[in-house]
Formats: C-alpha cells, sequence, structure tokens
C-alpha cells in the first residue's frame, strides 16, 4: 500500500493542507476559512484528499502554532483525533519553522529570520539556521514574543548575514515547509505520541 504524509496548518485564518506522495513530491491547497475554520475544516480535509485512503497515511502534521489562539486550536484537536484513531505519528511544529523552510529555497542565506504580527505592537519571531547540506531549518533563536525595538535589537546584534520573512494573515502555503519539516523528523524516528502533541501560545 502506497503511504502518504498529511499536513495541517491553522496557525492564520487561511488553513494549509500538503500531501507528501509516496514518490516524494508535494501537493498543497489553501482557503480563506477565517472565522468558519471548525465549519469548514473537515470538509476541506476530505476534498483534499479524494482518492486517498485514511489508512494509506503513515503521518500527521499540525502547526502548533504561535498565531490565531481558535484557529491552532481546531486544527490541533483534529490532528490528534485522526493520529489517535489510525494509530500513527503525530508531529507538532512550530508555524515559525514552516515559514522559515517554505522560504529556504528562495534565498542563498543559512539563517533565516521570521516574524508574525502578535497584537498591535508585539511580534512572534524566531531564527533558522538551514542545514548547507539537507537544506532543512533548525532553531537558531527560539520562538518568542517580544515588541518590534526589541526585535530589531536582536536582528542588529547577529553578526552573519540573514533573510528576512515576514509572515501574515494568509500563510497557509507554509504547510509545504510544514510537510518538509515533519518528513524529515519521520525518517528520523523523531516524534512523539499523539497525546503530547500540546498548542504552543507564547505569552
Amino acid at each position: 500500500m502506497e503511504k502518504y504524509g498529511l499536513a495541517i496548518d491553522s496557525s492564520t485564518g487561511q488553513l494549509g493542507l500538503g500531501l507528501l506522495d509516496p514518490s516524494g513530491s508535494i501537493k498543497i491547497q489553501t482557503w480563506d476559512l477565517d472565522r468558519s475554520m471548525s465549519s469548514h475544516l473537515h470538509q476541506c480535509l476530505k476534498e483534499f484528499l479524494q482518492g486517498i485512503d485514511w489508512q494509506q497515511l503513515s503521518f500527521i502534521a499540525v502547526v502548533k502554532g504561535p498565531g490565531s489562539f481558535t484557529s491552532i486550536r481546531i486544527g490541533m484537536v483534529t490532528a490528534r483525533i485522526l493520529a489517535q484513531q489510525l494509530s500513527i505519528p503525530l508531529l507538532s511544529l512550530s508555524s515559525l519553522a514552516s515559514l522559515a523552510q517554505a522560504q529556504a529555497k528562495s534565498t542563498q542565506h543559512e539563517l533565516i529570520a521570521t516574524q508574525l504580527t502578535a497584537t498591535r505592537d508585539k511580534y512572534y519571531v524566531a531564527i533558522y539556521e538551514k542545514s548547507p547540506t539537507s537544506k532543512i531549518v533548525s532553531p537558531f533563536l527560539a520562538d518568542m514574543i517580544v515588541e518590534m525595538q526589541q526585535w530589531k535589537n536582536i536582528l542588529n546584534q547577529i553578526e552573519r548575514p540573514y533573510y528576512l520573512v515576514e509572515g501574515g494573515l494568509q500563510q497557509g502555503y507554509a504547510v509545504e515547509g510544514l510537510v518538509q519539516l515533519a518528513n524529515n523528523l519521520y525518517l528520523e524516528n523523531n516524534f512523539t505520541q499523539w497525546s503530547q502533541a500540546l498548542p504552543l501560545y507564547l505569552s
């Protein structure tokens, strides 16, 4: 039976679904759901996976945050239920890591700085480092919430070139990065049980 990897990014108002097929190709699709995330997520999943049996999934990846509190919770609950029912690994990863990974091919810089608006005067930020061989990103500066001036001060202290990525309300496309990160961890057997996947709410 051919196996697939499914990824769910509901960290913003734009739902992103990603599917890794047996050949290694990644299919992604986005929907602008915003407040209708809870009522449309399952239908979007059904349409996205048309022709594929649930038993063909080898793992599920989900964004744990930071981002929209309500949307993240909806995606996390859905992913946990599916992983539990299918008895497959659930990998929960940062939205900022997914954003960095999605942009990894767009820059020659090894450092990728990411930022996402949290409130009017604060931002979720992180810096990730891209491996020169695998092109997979790993944390250089952990996810945090800061004011813009603090973030600027942090960036000014970095002595190496970096690429800055600004996320937004339509970040569903970053699900491609989520698929890549999750698959890398899955192949390394670096994952936990579905019950250990919890939302990340920075404050």
